[in-house]
């Protein structure tokens, strides 16, 4: 194996810890031409979720369950629409579109795993002996 030499290692470092910022500058520039709570195509984003109370009555995990399914293909669109502007060349920011796709596969990642658990809540429910 051939020795790391610390002088490289730190330069390529700092190289990235630049990149960064300055994604993260131009990302600011861009928040606040679009305003605080949009993103560049309108949609709220996903860490300034609105957090509202709903009553708990009939229908209220059905309409939630809804909501959240409605909030993953909204998602899944958003990243969609993403990877095809950075196909088409209308954007360049990589990391945004990687981000948004990982959001999406994050969302279709948890509503799989609600199911899942439903599904085996429904399997212990049916075997119950009454």
């Amino acid at each position: 194996m051939s020795s790391v030499n610390m002088n490289s290692l730190m330069a390529a470092r700092n190289a990235i810890l630049n990149q960064n910022n300055a994604l993260q500058d131009i990302a600011s520039k861009t928040a606040n031409l679009t305003g605080p709570d949009k993103t560049s195509n309108g949609q709220t984003s996903i860490g300034q979720t609105q957090q509202t109370e709903k009553p708990s009555g009939p229908g209220g995990f059905a309409a939630q369950m809804t909501e959240a399914l409605h909030d993953v293909n909204q998602l899944q669109a958003t990243a969609k629409a993403d990877i095809t502007a950075y196909q088409m060349g209308e954007t360049s920011d990589v990391a945004a579109v990687m981000l948004s796709k990982h959001k999406a596969s994050i969302g279709f990642e948890s509503t799989l795993q609600v199911r899942n658990k439903l599904l085996s809540a429904y399997k212990d429910i049916m075997n119950m002996s009454v």
